[in-house]
């Protein structure tokens, strides 16, 4: 069954408030959305690794493209009162083959999540460099961009040890490339 990766990544601006603002979200904002039509699982990461600038990552699975289009949706999305201090957002949808239950998904106690994107690249262009990237980096799994802002047109997706220590890949074609640290557990809608 294909699902679709939703993709949120973010920094915060206010240290002051940071931890009230990941409480918010990794707590009643996850359970708000987890309600809505076509959401069928979360779970949040902090940068560990590797390419640090954009620190909060969360990956949503949803079942359709329809939930961006629903009443629910569309009536209150967002950050709500943190939106001023929100900053290097971009959340991108991608297509998956994987089931929407897959262990990639989940990423436990002892595990890490290893990204990477062609950021800001064309399509053309990020596809020519998965081509010459995608032998050195086995077993991950690379995901086309399907709609919203498409800021990394590709995306690879990996379950790691945390304690495995990736080298950067170096060189033009390279993707830009984050271990991330799980915040939260994978929380599951109840239904759907």
């Amino acid at each position: 069954m294909t699902c679709f990766v939703y993709a949120v990544r973010c920094n915060f601006a206010q240290p002051d408030l940071e931890d009230q603002w990941n409480a918010w979200y990794s707590g009643p904002k996850l359970e708000e959305m987890l309600r809505k039509p076509h959401f069928l699982s979360v779970q949040r990461f902090t940068a560990a690794a590797l390419d640090t600038r954009r620190k909060y990552l969360a990956l949503w699975i949803i079942a359709s493209p329809d939930a961006f289009t629903t009443e629910e949706y569309r009536s209150d999305w967002g950050f709500f009162a943190w939106t001023s201090h929100i900053r290097d957002w971009s959340r991108d949808l991608y297509r998956a083959t994987l089931d929407a239950t897959d262990p990639l998904f989940d990423i436990g106690p002892g595990e890490a999540l290893y990204r990477a994107g062609f950021d800001g690249r064309t399509d053309e262009a990020a596809r020519s460099a998965l081509e010459r990237v995608r032998t050195r980096r086995p077993g991950v799994a690379w995901l086309e961009a399907a709609g919203l802002d498409r800021h990394a047109p590709i995306l690879g997706l990996k379950k790691i040890a945390a304690t495995e220590r990736v080298a950067p890949l170096a060189g033009p074609d390279a993707p830009v490339e984050t271990v991330f640290a799980p915040l939260t557990r994978r929380f599951v809608a109840s239904q759907n």
